[in-house]
């Protein structure tokens, strides 16, 4: 893969993410159990977080190192997999927590 395949995945990785925190904003944990449609919207946009993740280059994966790689693409496949068993506390503190922070690191790649 080529820098160009990976910015595109970072991109989207970055895009999601920051849309998921924005939408949560004046947002509660309750809310995820309350509105089913930003319950649906939140393990969808992190969903894709950790799909686009998937297709970032061994390569690119090696040099960003200290991205949190297989727990991104770990919490994918949960939500993807285990559709029937989110846990909302679990995601929500996700959602507040680490896609922050994650933010931060993906914008300083994008930025180089």
């Amino acid at each position: 893969m080529t820098w160009r395949d990976d910015s595109m995945r970072l991109r989207h990785m970055l895009d999601h993410a920051v849309e998921a925190v924005e939408m949560a904003a004046g947002k509660d944990r309750q809310d995820l159990k309350d509105d089913r449609q930003f319950c649906l919207a939140m393990t969808r946009l992190v969903e894709i977080v950790g799909e686009a993740a998937v297709h970032v280059s061994s390569e690119g994966r090696q040099q960003w190192s200290f991205m949190p790689w297989a727990e991104v693409v770990g919490l994918r496949n949960r939500l993807i997999h285990g559709y029937d068993a989110v846990d909302l506390d679990i995601l929500w503190d996700i959602i507040q927590e680490d896609l922050p922070s994650l933010i931060i690191d993906l914008q300083r790649i994008l930025e180089r």
